[in-house]
């Protein structure tokens, strides 16, 4: 698989939807609003500890929907899909903020940098080595992927807000706004958990939520390394009984060369051209977590600081990296699709 690969020749279609209304993707959002409140209404009476993981798991799946419903899913009308996950099961993360972050993350020729992208793992050198030690070694812990699933949501969480609160004491309005939504879901989302549910706020927010960030972080832990080639940052995991949990993002190479696929689509589109995809990641593949978890549970799989930008300050680690919209042409076709469909 080359830049001259055609988006129309996965599967015989274009991997643009056709659908007006993805109802997979509905019936998904069913099940997980219906899991959550079975959990919290019926079972925490009788079976709190199960509950809450059960909840937990509602959590993460919410989670995965948030990233489908900000890449323009299951309808064509950005303000009902946000509607539909507007309520913040997961506590910690506003949603329009997620979505801000993640469609600049899925600028694939700028993944991993440090300054430009949001989502990435690694540090500069300037920044590490300002760090006091106990921070380092926190950093180091949470590249194994023991210490991404207990401490990692600790550390997003904390550094996520601290980034977002500091956007609003600059006066960005965007920030604010999404913040206020969030406040209007969290706060009836919490009433439900403690007057209806009658369970604890701060046990559902300490178990269950962070129970969901931390199912999560399975997912994202290795989703991306440095290489030269930016195809070959992007991993592909074959198989997992986390998949449908994850809505097969785990298949991510595919997710980010077509980004507005559908969560149910992708699978075929990498069965379609396995060899091609293998190829094109030049072999990042894992057959599947328990794999992964074998190699990296206590072994830092990344170094902290990134392998090659390692310069003293985000202006110095610009001038590396292209300015230019992405080279190849599914990633410039991608990227264009989301930021004229989504950032609306």
């Amino acid at each position: 698989m080359n830049g001259a690969f055609n988006q129309t020749s996965v599967s015989g279609s274009s991997p643009r939807r056709n659908l007006k209304i993805e109802w997979p993707t509905i019936f998904l959002l069913v099940v997980c609003y219906g899991l959550w409140g079975t959990a919290g209404y019926l079972v925490y009476p009788h079976y709190p500890l199960a509950a809450l993981v059960l909840m937990g798991i509602a959590v993460a799946l919410h989670s995965s929907l948030q990233h489908e419903v900000l890449h323009g899913h299951p309808t064509r009308n950005a303000r009902v899909n946000e509607a539909l996950i507007f309520a913040p099961l997961g506590v910690f993360y506003p949603y329009r903020s997620y979505k801000r972050t993640h469609l600049q993350h899925h600028a694939d020729e700028r993944l991993t940098d440090p300054f430009d992208d949001p989502e990435s793992y690694y540090r500069g050198t300037k920044d590490w080595e300002n760090m006091p030690m106990f921070l380092r070694r926190l950093l180091v812990w949470n590249n194994t992927l023991i210490g991404r699933v207990l401490i990692g949501p600790c550390l997003m969480i904390v550094g996520f807000t601290a980034s977002e609160w500091r956007l609003i004491g600059n006066g960005d309005r965007k920030v604010r706004i999404a913040w206020a939504l969030h406040l209007a879901g969290l706060i009836p989302t919490l009433l439900v958990v403690s007057q209806l549910f009658h369970i604890p706020v701060w046990l559902y927010v300490g178990v269950s939520a962070y129970l969901g960030v931390a199912i999560i972080a399975i997912r994202s832990y290795c989703e991306h390394q440095w290489a030269e080639q930016p195809d070959a940052r992007t991993i592909i995991v074959e198989n997992s009984l986390l998949a449908p949990l994850f809505l097969y993002n785990n298949l991510h190479l595919v997710h980010h060369k077509f980004p507005t696929v559908p969560w149910y689509k992708l699978p075929s589109h990498y069965r379609a051209r396995r060899t091609e995809w293998q190829q094109m990641n030049e072999g990042y593949v894992f057959a599947n977590y328990m794999e992964i978890f074998k190699a990296f549970a206590f072994k830092a799989k990344e170094p902290v600081v990134h392998p090659v930008w390692r310069r003293h300050d985000q202006q110095l680690a610009n001038d590396l990296l292209p300015t230019h919209e992405p080279r190849s042409p599914i990633a410039r076709a991608s990227f264009t699709l989301e930021v004229s469909d989504l950032q609306a």
